[in-house]
This record gives C-alpha cells, structure tokens and sequence, in this order.
C-alpha cells in the first residue's frame, strides 16, 4: 500500500471533466440547487473525445464536426434523445471509421431525403398557387379580353364618349359659383358702349369713312373668314413641316428637364412685359431678390438678377443703382463689375472699368473690356500694353495686341516677346511660324518641338509647312507619331481623323493624307476588326463634305487588304459620285484586277468605256471579263446590250444563245423574249417564250411577256388564257393579276370581269396595297365615286400605312379643301413615304406654294432615289417654275441614279418601243405621261 499513488491529492488531469464517463452531467439535483457550476460546453466535449481518440490511436471523429443538416420543418433533435442521455452514455466508447462512415452514410440519406420532399413541397405549392390564380383571377385578367377589342374602337367612337365628373347639382352649382368672378366695369367701357349707338361720318386721314355703329371693332358682330382662313392655313403648315421632320425632341414633346441657371438669368433682359398679369409677376420677384440680397449680400448672381430684372421692367437707372451697391458690396466679383459695365454708357462705363481694374486688376476679362470700350485703335493698344504689364502671362491679350498690330513686322515682334514669356502657348508659336518666312517658320517650330514635345498641332503645322515647300509631309507626319508615342501624347483615332478633316478644309490636301496613312491604324491590333472600322469611318467623312479625307482612308484600306470587295466598291462608288471621271476609271482597272470575279466593277468599267466613245477599248473590257468569268449571265446581258446599242443585232442573238446553253437561268430567256420584242419580231419571241415556259413554267415574267405579244397582235382571247394561267401558277405576282384586270377592262370592255379578277387577286394576296389601289381606280374610272370611297375606307383599315393608298384619297377622292388635313392625317399615319411626299408636294403646287412644293420634291428624293416618277414629278414642276441652272443640276442627278422604278416609269421604259433610250429620253416621255397617269 505503500506504493499506490495518492491520486486524491494530486491536481486534475488536463480537460478533466468530472461524471463525464459516466454520463453524470447536465443534470440537476436537488442538492445542487446551491453553488452549482455550468456543465461542459459542445465545444470542450468536442475536444476532449478528440483527446481521448487520440489516446488509444483512433482518428478523431469527423460526423461531429460535419456542418448542420438544414431542417425544412425546423424539428428540434433533442426530442429524440434517450431521456438518460445517450451523449454521456456513449461518450467512453471507442469511435472509430466505422461508427464516422455510418454517420457520413446516415447524414447524406437524411439530406437526400430532405431535397427529395423539397422538390415535391415546391411542386405542390406551385400547383396549389395555380389553381388559386385559376380560381381568383385578377381584375385586369378579367378585363383583358375587353381590352384588347379596344383596338377596333374608331376614332369617333372615343370622340362620343362623355367626360367624367361630379354632376350632381349641390356640387355643380358650388363650383360654377366659384368660377363667378366679377369686376368693376372701367369707364372707358361704359364710355364705348354709349358711344356705340352714334353714327360718325367723319373720314379718317388714309381716306376710308368711319362708321361707329358699324365698326366690328366695337361689338365684336363681324367676323373675318379670310383671317380665319389664312390662320387655319398657317397652322397647317406648320404641322406638315414638324411632322416630316419628325418628332421625339425635347423642344416638341415637352419632356426636356435640364435648365441653365446662367440662361435663365440671361433670359431676363429678352422678356417683355405683356399683361398686368406679369407686373405682380415682378413685384413678386423683386421682393424674393431683395430678400436674396439682404440674406446673403456677398451673393453675387443675386445682384445680377435684381439688375436684370429692372432692365426687364424698363428701369434702367435702378437697375445701374442696384448694380453700383453690388460693386460696392463684392468688390472682389467679376461678374459684378462686368455687368456694371455692360449696362452703363460708354464714358460711365470707362470709369467704372478702371475701378474695377484697380479692385481686380488680374481680371482678364476686364481688361479686354476695357480695351473694348476705347474708340480709337491707339487707346486700344494702350490699355492692352498696360494689361500685359500686369498680366505678362494672358495668352488672349497677347492675341489681341497683336490682331491690333497694322504692321507684320510688328506683329513677330510682339510674337517674338510674347513666346518668351508664355513658352507653352502653342498658338503663339505657330502664329509666329505663320508671320515668318519658310526658313524662319521651320526654325520656330524646330524650337517649338523641343519646348512642347507633346504638341501634335505643331507637327501637322510643320507638315503643311513641308507641303507648302514642296517637302513631303509624310516624312514629317511619321516623324511625329514616333515622337508622341514616345511622349505619350497621341491622340485617338477618330481626333486624329478630324485633324485631316481641318487640313482638307484648310486646302491642305497632302497633309491630310499624311495625317491618314500615318495615324490611321495606331493602336488597333490583327484581331480588331479593321476592315469595317476604316470602312465606317471613310463613310462619316463622306456624310461630312470631306472627300478627300475618305479618298485618303480608303487608299490605306485597299493597301492594307487589297482583297477587300467592300473596300473597292465604296472607293469606287466614292470616285464616281465625287470624283473624276478619269481618275473614276483608273480606279476600276485596279479594281477588276484585284477583284477579278467582281462582276459589278466589270460591268461599270465597261460602262465607263463605252460613255467615252471607246467602242473597241469597250469589246476588250467585256473580252476579258468573259475570261475571269465564263459563265455570268449579267455579262453576257450587259455585252448584248452594248452591240444592240451599236446595231450588231446578230452578235446580240449569237451571245444569247450562247448565255441560254451555257447559264440557261429563266432571267436569261425573258432577257432573249425582250431582245426579240425590241427587234419587233414577235413569232420568234413567242417561240422563245413557249420553249422558256416548258423549263420554267413558274417565272411570272415569262407568262406576261406571252400575254403581252397576243395583246399586241389583238389577241385578247389568247391574252387572256395566258394571263390566267399565268395566274393560277404564280397566285403570288400581283403585276399578273393587274395586267388580266386591265385586259378585261380595256381591251374586252367588261368591268363586272375586272372586278372579279382583282376580288381573287386580294384573296391570294391579302392586304396588298397595290391590288387595293387598283381596285379603287377602277371604280374611279367607271365613274363610282361612292363604291371607290368606300372600298378606299376598307382598304386603309387594312392597310392603315399603304402611301399610295393615302395619295390617291388626297388627290382624286375629297375635295381640294380636305386636301391639307389629309395630307398631314397621311404624313403622321404613313410617316416615311415618297409617293406621300410627292402628294404634298403636288398639293403646295396647286396651291402656288412653290417653296413649299420644292421642299417636299427634294425631300421625297432623299428617300428614295431610285423612284423615276419622283424624279418626273420634279422635274416638270422645274419646267414650269425653276431656273435652266437647277433643271440642268436636276437632270445631271437623274442620269447618274439611273432611276430604275417607279409605276408609270416602269411601264415607259419597258416599252419595247423605248429600247436603247438613254435616260434623258426616258424621262422627258414621262413627264408627258404624267397628265394622263390615273
């Protein structure tokens, strides 16, 4: 016994935690009622297992440390515990990677379990929510049905609909009593009204007798319907040219929210007083500006205002009184002393300029307004000499003395000194330059250079400089973007582009082209899109006015990928709206030989050729395109149409015969059908036609071009069958269907015919306005003016934007009076439209408006060039009203647009009559046919 330990006395073991082992914790006794201490926390039994593990070697456990299982029913785990608590009773067991696998097990089934009844408990609640929505639906669900009918309300419907409001008579008869006002009735009224029974036969001094009794001045009887007409005219004006503008600016719509706090108080001395009502307007505002004042007396705006408020209200020595107490009170405030002296006169104000310059004698502003105020140029250059005395570093006085300066060589010299004292104004510097002579201009800007390395205008100046010598400004311009590169200081791309913008405005044209091949592709890479970025950018100089800067631009596009086919076309389309027609045509020879498959380029070299007169230099054109592309079929068209133009009708027949084997599309045998028609041989064209049928049956044209040559041989029969069949093959081609309406009715008499063909003609084509039209005319034409109304009601419902739908209303269908306000309802509802546009301008025309009329012509052409009875319509309008000078600029657009559409331009130049007509031909047969155009 004497061996044995005595433990009792010996301190506790580390993290001893005493009934632990047996589970004799987190209870309580009554005997522990008193002095009792806390049981051990989660954390200590969590450190003590993981002792203990350790201890006999164990891994420590790892399901106690596991993140909480997220309960969905917030359940508390303690419920099923074993009342004896089974934490202490287990608590001394071995735990080792079995009893931890089987917590990891029993953990994920409990989690997947628990997603499992998530997801169903989502879904139910989903369902449950939608057949409550189903059974409960909301107010605007109920209504939406009701809404939507909405749309098929008209315009008079909404009109008929009365206002909302209280009309009960206790309320009605309280607010017509508070509208009540009354007023003392001046005498100068009574006086009228008395004097209104009298009769004067006095004659006034113009020599018009004057009758009291008869004067609508007095009782307000007569009433002017030309004034009414002429301001109902005015108004209607006005909104036709805001509604072709367009709409959705700030300005119209009222939606603007930005002010400007200097142009409010601007605003002030450009308002007048109008009414009575305006006069409390400015007690009102006098009084808040004296409060402003007298609040806060340092505030120099509100002694602005006040000021300006008297120039408003006609007091101008108060306002010069209160401006001369704001001088007083900020002495220091240049805004104060500047509108002092706008406001007094010239010698009040030179004394009140000195004051200033003697209070803030740093104020450039005020010295340039006190050189302003002197008459006589000497007294000018005094004031400004005294100025730089004080002011040696203000670059806009130096400007000025020197602006003032008779004499150059008194100019450099003030130049010269004012460079030394303001070395980094890079405007004197290049004033300088520009005063010198060439030597002496390049050494300035030498000096320049290394004084304001990171300056670009002084490199493009020396680039000018060099091209002015007849130096190469390339040279000087990569000189340049080495030098601000290294100084970082080169500018964007798009900053860049505007600087050669100015040199081309600046008749600079070499250095533009500099600044372009040098700058324009700094800091883009292989990856970035160049092609389409230079591409976009050549065209915004274009819309610009400057040309030679996208000449420039495309040039460095075709060197940097002279494959590019978008790069030629827009360098040719350049040279040929804006350039020579030389340089137009070396242009195309490189073109075709970096683009040999382009078939475009060919075509318009050949073109360019043959204007001219180079007939064989034309045949070796269209030789060699033969060669790249042996099998086009719009060279082939092309070289027919150029040996029928010169009469080698046989070689015409030979290369289409050879483009039929070798192409054999439909457009190549309703090409030949046309070519023959031309040569007024019809039984080959309508053979051609029958053995193009056979291989194309579905090519619309075809069937037309057969109708046609029966129509012309007076064959109405034959016509007739092959219009019809025609348009049971092609239901789709709506010019079938016209001509089968127009056969029926002219040529074999029968309207109740015509108007069946177009009834099943809008039935294959639904809401076709050109159908629409069509029938519409036809009633017109037999004299139906009711039918043709409503038919025109029913198709602009269907058709609410159809243009030519509105022009044939406005011009044929209603009176000349309703012609105005329909054709601002059409321009509002159509917005964009040619026709339209012409129709107003036809409107103006007979209106004798011609200003007008003219503005609407040249608009509808900006839309659309392509409209040869736009071009027509203008042009007979400049035979009646225009100048030889703009005819000839009007006729010099036409033939280069080559207008190619157009209804009654279509069916002139597709006469076969016509064939090989130039363009000028064309158009003087359709202004002819414009009378008669239905």
């Amino acid at each position: 016994m004497a061996g044995r330990k005595d433990f009792l006395n010996q301190p506790a073991p580390e993290n001893y935690v005493a009934g632990l082992g047996r589970g004799a914790t987190g209870f309580t006794t009554r005997s522990d009622l008193g002095p009792a201490r806390e049981g051990p926390s989660e954390d200590q039994i969590k450190e003590a297992l993981a002792k203990r593990a350790q201890q006999l070697g164990a891994a420590p456990p790892t399901a106690y440390g596991a993140t909480e299982r997220k309960e969905e029913d917030n359940d508390d785990d303690d419920r099923f515990q074993d009342p004896e608590n089974e934490v202490g009773l287990f608590a001394n067991g071995t735990f080792d990677r079995e009893d931890d696998e089987a917590d990891r097990i029993y953990q994920e089934v409990d989690e997947r379990m628990g997603r499992r009844r998530k997801l169903q408990r989502q879904a139910r609640e989903i369902q449950e929510r939608k057949d409550y929505e189903d059974n409960n639906p909301k107010i605007s669900q109920q209504f939406a049905d009701l809404k939507r009918s909405l749309g098929s309300i008209k315009d008079e419907d909404w009109a008929s609909i009365p206002e909302v409001g209280d009309l009960t008579g206790k309320n009605r008869r309280t607010r017509q009593n508070m509208r009540q006002r009354f007023y003392a009735v001046p005498d100068s009224v009574i006086a009228g009204a008395r004097d209104s029974t009298q009769f004067d036969t006095s004659v006034n001094d113009d020599g018009t007798q004057t009758n009291g009794a008869g004067s609508d001045s007095m009782d307000g009887t007569m009433t002017n319907f030309a004034d009414i007409g002429a301001a109902r005219d005015k108004v209607l004006k006005v909104r036709l040219d805001r509604a072709a503008l367009g709409s959705g600016t700030d300005s119209v719509s009222g939606s603007a929210t930005n002010i400007d706090p200097k142009g409010y108080l601007t605003s002030l001395s450009q308002s007048e007083i109008k009414a009575g009502a305006e006069v409390g307007d400015l007690r009102r505002v006098r009084g808040l500006l004296e409060s402003v004042i007298k609040t806060n007396p340092k505030h120099a705006p509100g002694w602005i205002a006040a000021s300006r408020l008297e120039l408003v209200a006609g007091k101008e020595q108060a306002a010069r009184n209160i401006i001369a107490r704001g001088c007083q009170t900020t002495p220091d405030s240049e805004a104060v002393w500047v509108e002092n002296i706008k406001i007094n006169e010239n010698h009040n104000a030179k004394i009140i300029a000195a004051n200033a310059i003697t209070h803030i004698p740093h104020s450039t502003r005020l010295w340039m307004l006190a050189a302003d105020l002197e008459t006589e140029l000497n007294s000018k250059k005094r004031v400004l000499r005294r100025a730089i005395d004080v002011l040696p570093k203000s670059t806009q006085i130096w400007k000025e003395l020197v602006n003032l300066s008779e004499d150059p060589s008194d100019a450099r010299l003030l130049l010269g000194k004012a460079v030394q004292e303001i070395p980094l104004a890079t405007e004197l510097h290049l004033a300088l330059a520009r005063l010198e002579t060439p030597e002496n201009a390049q050494k300035v800007l030498n000096i320049a250079r290394k004084i304001i390395p990171t300056s670009f205008e002084i490199w493009i100046a020396g680039a000018r400089l060099a091209e002015q010598t007849g130096g190469k400004p390339e040279f000087v311009m990569a000189r340049a973007v080495q030098k601000l590169v290294r100084e970082n200081a080169m500018l964007k791309r798009e900053e860049w582009i505007a600087e050669a913008e100015k040199c081309e405005s600046e008749a600079a044209p070499l250095t533009c082209e500099a600044i372009i091949h040098q700058t324009l592709g700094y800091d883009l890479g292989e990856d970035d899109d160049r092609n389409d970025l230079w591409i976009e950018d050549a065209k915004g100089s274009i819309g610009r006015g400057m040309y030679n800067t996208a000449r420039a631009i495309f040039q460095h596009v075709l060197r940097a990928f002279p494959k590019s086919t978008n790069g030629w076309h827009e360098a040719v389309n350049l040279e040929k709206t804006h350039g020579e027609k030389q340089v137009f045509e070396q242009l195309l020879e490189k073109a075709v030989e970096a683009l040999p498959e382009a078939e475009d380029l060919w075509l318009m070299l050949a073109r360019r050729v043959r204007e001219r007169g180079d007939v064989e230099a034309s045949r070796r054109t269209f030789a060699n395109a033969f060669k790249k592309n042996p099998s086009s079929e719009n060279i082939y068209l092309s070289a027919i149409k150029f040996e029928a133009e010169f009469g080698n009708i046989d070689t015409g027949r030979t290369y289409l015969r050879t483009a039929r084997e070798k192409s054999g599309t439909d457009r190549v045998w309703w090409k030949s059908v046309a070519f023959e028609r031309e040569q007024n041989d019809n039984q080959v064209a309508l053979d051609l036609v029958i053995q193009g049928l056979e291989k194309f049956q579905t090519t619309d044209k075809l069937w037309m071009q057969k109708g046609q040559i029966y129509e012309a041989e007076g064959k109405v029969s034959q016509a007739r069958e092959a219009y019809s069949t025609g348009t049971r093959v092609c239901p789709q081609s709506v010019p079938l269907w016209l001509l089968l309406s127009r056969l029926e009715e002219q040529k074999a008499g029968s309207l109740v015919k015509a108007r069946s063909v177009l009834d099943r003609a809008r039935l294959a084509n639904p809401k076709n306005d050109v159908l629409a039209l069509e029938a519409v005319r036809l009633e017109r034409r037999a004299g139906d003016l009711t039918q043709a109304k409503n038919l025109m009601a029913k198709f602009q419902h269907e058709v609410p934007r159809s243009g030519i739908l509105w022009s044939e209303r406005i011009l044929f269908l209603e009176p000349r009076t309703q012609r105005k306000p329909l054709s601002l309802a059409g321009v509002k509802a159509v917005e964009n439209d040619p026709t339209l546009f012409v129709t107003v301008a036809r409107v103006f025309w007979g209106e004798r408006k011609l200003e007008k009329a003219a503005s609407w012509f040249e608009k509808a052409i900006v839309l659309d060039s392509d409209l040869g009875d736009t071009w027509a319509w203008y042009y007979k309008f400049l035979q009646q009203h225009g100048k030889d000078e703009k005819r000839r600029d009007v006729l010099g657009k036409i033939i280069v647009n080559e207008p190619k559409h157009g209804e009654i331009w279509q069916a002139v130049s597709k006469d076969p009559a016509m064939a090989r007509k130039t363009t000028e031909h064309v158009l003087l047969k359709v202004v002819d046919s414009l009378e008669n155009a239905s």
